[in-house]
């Protein structure tokens, strides 16, 4: 819990992956945030400091709906613990599906949600990425990028579950031609930035990510065969911010969404410098975005400090 000021909104922030913990980072691009909003981050089961805390989990418990539970009485905790009727909830990437899945069944506990790197229809976000990523690599003459990409072909064409193998074959070649991180090829600052956490032990850093394997294996085939374009109406306020160039989960699929719904106010934000990290590729616009756009709602209701 980061706040200058209990008193002001409170932002629950729901990471992604699954299994990528973003607490450890959010000290570097999260700055400012707590001049405006209490801002909340949770480790997902099986990760982070509640992988340290708790250890692995059952993997019985490992499934969409169990977190999609704990992401509701997370919600429903900060409520009580900050004496609020509403928060806002910004969710990123795999927390995007937690988010707007809350969203869309309970919009009397929100001011607005805010997803980012937005997931909807997953399957067709995984075929235009693959689509992409063939493309860089036959313009590059990459012999091994394009024999690895025909190995998992056809791609997402199907309605059952991608293996994670060939995800993972996906994400390898998508993320080197900067479908991820854009202009790059991987997180390396990011790796290098969690090193620094204040709140992260040495202990915390070395067990961070020992629960992501297990997650992915449980979760991702799974979140990549669901289809959440088929929420049409949103009944509280709807925040997008979308990176131009991200192929890891399609902006171009997410707004193609956002057109068609039907919200009580609806705003789409573009990072024109960003793929799928907003938060590193443009932290100073996405504060500015969050002050500008999300904080003046609970204003309007009231909940800010004085």
């Amino acid at each position: 819990i980061r706040s200058q000021d209990l008193r002001n909104p409170v932002l629950i922030y729901l990471h992604g992956g699954p299994g990528f913990v973003e607490m450890p980072l959010d000290w570097w691009w999260n700055r400012g945030w707590d001049e405006y909003f209490t801002v909340v981050h949770w480790d997902q089961r099986n990760a982070g400091k509640t992988y340290v805390a708790s250890g692995p989990n059952d993997p019985a418990l490992l499934t969409p709906e169990r977190f999609q539970a704990d992401a509701e009485e997370l919600v429903q905790w900060a409520r009580k613990r900050f004496g609020k009727r509403k928060v806002f909830v910004l969710g990123h990437s795999w927390g995007s599906m937690l988010g707007l899945k809350l969203a869309a069944s309970h919009p009397e506990w929100l001011h607005a949600y805010i997803g980012m790197g937005q997931p909807t229809n997953s399957l067709e976000s995984e075929r235009r990425g693959w689509i992409w990523t063939m493309q860089q690599a036959k313009a590059e003459g990459n012999a091994a990028a394009i024999a690895e990409l025909q190995s998992i072909a056809p791609y997402a064409t199907r309605p059952e579950p991608i293996p994670v193998s060939s995800i993972l074959i996906q994400r390898k070649w998508l993320g080197h031609y900067g479908g991820a991180a854009w202009r790059r090829p991987g997180g390396d600052f990011e790796a290098a930035a969690i090193k620094l956490a204040p709140e992260y032990s040495d202990e915390d850093v070395r067990n961070a990510f020992k629960g992501q394997a297990a997650v992915t294996n449980a979760l991702l085939p799974r979140i990549l065969s669901t289809d959440l374009s088929t929420i049409r109406t949103l009944r509280t306020p709807l925040i997008l911010m979308l990176g131009r160039h991200d192929r890891n989960v399609s902006s171009e699929v997410a707004a193609e969404w956002f057109a068609k719904l039907r919200a009580s106010s609806k705003k789409l934000i573009w990072f024109e410098r960003s793929a799928h990290h907003i938060t590193s590729e443009e932290p100073g616009k996405l504060l500015t975005s969050l002050v500008a756009h999300a904080r003046p709602i609970a204003e309007k209701a009231g909940d800010v400090a004085p």
